[in-house]
């Protein structure tokens, strides 16, 4: 494995990760400046290039704004890196084929749609709509027209289950039970994923959120949680341990 590969897709990655921040925070508050220049949280002053450098500006300003010097937000730091690991972790795992496209697709999602669910709980459409299109283009070249029409029909089977799934918790539970995005992004994941580890992104999904949905019912007395950036990171599990109907038939014996 090529070391300098490994550290162009690092550095790659979180200044993708940067944006990717400013993406999933802007979005959902219909920021009209979306990709307008970085500034403070605080006091909105405008950062220049060098104080708006991923990680190192934090490191050199001390965690602080140099105007107000309020302290920055953690969250951009941990984004910006946890988004240049998982670009590394993408090319070590499938190396310069078109399936590292797909993966950096799979962790760009990943991270512009749980920093905003996160913290507004709603998942864009225009996020979703731009990666169907990203994912059904590297389908069509990967695998063929036909391939590509069959994803988009997984991607429709996976939304409808979904749906359903909203329905029925929405008539037993009396509420709200899942958000009209995560039933959307269901349509993404058939992009990239077949019927059955894609219905087993539900599951998976569910599993990761239950231990944080009981501890906030017993510390808050509300269980009330995102369930995006779950669904997400059982998708990009899935993915990148190239787990597939063959083997999830393997496993169980059938």
């Amino acid at each position: 494995m090529n070391i300098t590969y490994l550290i162009i897709f690092f550095l790659f990655g979180i200044i993708m990760g940067n944006i990717y921040t400013m993406i999933g925070l802007r979005l959902p508050n219909d920021d009209a400046k979306l990709f307008s220049k970085s500034h403070c949280d605080v006091c909105y002053h405008k950062l220049t290039f060098l104080e708006s450098l991923p990680i190192v500006s934090y490191i050199f300003l001390r965690g602080r704004c140099p105007y107000c010097h309020k302290k920055i937000d953690i969250k951009n730091i941990i984004m910006e890196i946890v988004t240049g690991v998982l670009f590394v972790l993408s090319y070590y795992t499938f190396g310069l084929s078109i399936d590292l496209l797909i993966a950096l697709g799979v962790v760009s999602l990943l991270v512009i749609v749980s920093v905003g669910d996160l913290v507004y709980m709603i998942i864009p459409d225009e996020v979703l709509i731009f990666f169907s299109g990203y994912f059904i283009i590297i389908n069509y070249f990967k695998l063929g027209l036909m391939g590509a029409l069959e994803h988009i029909f997984v991607g429709l089977f996976l939304f409808f289950i979904m749906y359903t799934i909203m329905l029925l918790g929405e008539k037993m539970f009396k509420r709200e039970s899942l958000g009209g995005g995560d039933v959307k992004m269901m349509f993404v994941f058939g992009l990239v994923l077949d019927p059955i580890v894609g219905s087993l992104t539900i599951f998976l999904g569910s599993m990761l959120a239950l231990p944080i949905s009981l501890f906030m019912y017993y510390k808050y007395h509300n269980n009330a949680i995102p369930f995006g950036p779950f669904l997400l990171l059982a998708f990009a599990l899935l993915y990148f341990m190239r787990i597939d109907a063959n083997f999830i038939i393997y496993l169980l014996g059938l």
